[in-house]
This record gives C-alpha cells, structure tokens and sequence, in this order.
C-alpha cells in the first residue's frame, strides 16, 4: 500500500513538474504584456507588480497588427473547414473501399508530410507571382491545404477504420444510402479524429511563418509575420511585443478547447439509431 501511494506521489510530482515547465513561457509572456516596460527588463524579475493594459491598447490602435491577425483568422478557419470538407470524405474512402491506384495514393499522402517546406518556397513563390495571386488570402490557402489536407486524410483513415463494417451493412439493409451512412455513422464515431485533425489544421495554418513571410507584403500579412517585424531596432517594445504574443495564442486556444468539447461527445456517442 506504502509502495502505490508512493507511487502515486512520484507520477503527480513530475506531472506537476512538467506542466509546470511547460506552461511557464505562456506565463511569463501573459504576465509580461501587463507590465511597464521597467518591470519588464528589471533583474531580478518583478513578480508583484501593478497591471496595465497600455500594451493592449498599443496593440489595438495599430492598424497593421489588427489586420494580421484578422488575416490569420480567416486564413485558418477557411483552411481547416476546406481540409476537413475535403479529407473526411476522402478518407472515407480509403479507409472502405478498394480501388486502382489505392495504395499509391495512400503513399502519397503520407511522404507529403516528409517535404521540407523550405524545399518549396520559391517554386511556389514564382508560381504565385506568374498567377498575380501574390500577397492574397488564397495563395496561403491553397499552400495550406496541401499540407493540411494530408493530415486529416491521414488521421480520419485511421479512424474510420476502427469502426466496425457492420453498422453499415445494417444501414444498407435499412435503404440508407451512401452518403448518409457517411454523414449519420461515420462523422459521428470519427468525430474524435475530426476534431485532432481539425486542431491540428488549425494550428498548423495559424502559426506558419515561412510562406507567408514569403508570399506575403502588406494587404495579407499575418499575426506570426507581424509579430517578427518588432524584433528591429535598438530599444525593443517587449510589452507590445508580448501583448501581440498572447493575442496571438488566444484564438488557439479557444479553438482548441471548443473542438475538444466536441471530442468527448464522440467518444460517448453510441452506435444506435
């Protein structure tokens, strides 16, 4: 007994240990966005201080970072909502049917992921540039997706598989038709998968720096872009600079707690009609 409570002891210890490390950084740059700039660069660190919201304000009255992240909003949420609207089907089908050419595209979608997106930024960047879709939300988009839309494909396969074949052998004997299994059986029992590839595509599109540094110049700038234009000069805005880092981080959260909400119901649906 001795043994397991000691146990028990060690596992929450370094549990402890770990989220505490883990969300320090988010702590600190929380913290430092309602500092004064003294505060901020004092040593040792100020952790008592009196908050200000002057760096929000800042953040707020400054045109260019409101557009980046309004930028960053749509261009995530219309990523994940294309990708998921395009793989969940897709993965459908290859999680249950055979057909020509079916591994091949299986392989496909799994060594897109293994491409060094830095391999790909000038070829895309000169294709972008010769369709004039240069500095635009659809060129982020449409590069998005193609790294976002292996990812769901690969992680709704995997878990449409799971669900047993024969509740859509009951279905088809009760006249439902193709699409409706899809939509009333497996959208619901992969809701799980769904929702991690959702996350997934979400984060993904929201904190890419690479192309949309290089594709980019003004009207589509993005949140990660902007942030990187503080980092100039002598005297830094550390306040602004965190201000924006926490804005920044918000939406991801949020949305991940949204669509987790959404995960537990999937895990709890049942099967039955």
């Amino acid at each position: 007994m001795d043994r397991r409570l000691f146990d028990r002891a060690g596992h929450a210890i370094g549990l402890v240990v770990i989220l505490a490390f883990t969300l320090f950084p988010f702590f600190w740059m929380v913290s430092s966005s309602f500092k004064a700039q003294t505060d901020i660069l004092a040593s040792p660190p100020v952790w008592l201080f009196e908050p200000t919201f002057r760096h929000y304000a800042e953040v707020w009255a400054d045109r260019t970072v409101v557009h980046a992240i309004t930028n960053s909003l749509i261009v995530a949420l219309s990523v994940t909502a294309i990708a998921i609207a395009l793989g969940a089907p897709a993965a459908y089908a290859l999680a249950r049917f055979e057909f020509k050419a079916k591994r091949e595209l299986w392989f496909w979608f799994i060594t897109n992921r293994m491409i060094s997106p830095i391999v790909l930024a000038l070829p895309v960047f000169m294709l972008a540039r010769q369709l004039q879709i240069l500095d635009t939300q659809l060129v982020l988009i449409l590069i998005y997706l193609t790294f976002t839309l292996p990812i769901v494909v690969w992680i709704c396969t995997d878990q449409f598989r799971s669900i047993p074949s024969e509740l859509e052998q009951v279905a088809r004997l009760d006249g439902a038709s193709q699409f409706t299994i899809f939509r009333r059986i497996y959208v619901p029992l992969g809701l799980p998968g769904i929702a991690v590839s959702g996350i997934f595509s979400f984060i993904f599109s929201w904190n890419e720096l690479l192309y949309a540094l290089v594709l980019t110049r003004r009207d589509a700038i993005t949140g990660p872009v902007v942030a990187t234009s503080f980092m100039a000069g002598y005297e830094l805005p550390w306040g602004k600079i965190m201000a924006t880092g926490t804005l920044i981080v918000l939406p991801v959260v949020v949305f991940a707690l949204l669509v987790s909400r959404h995960m537990i119901r999937g895990l709890t649906m049942g099967a039955t009609k």
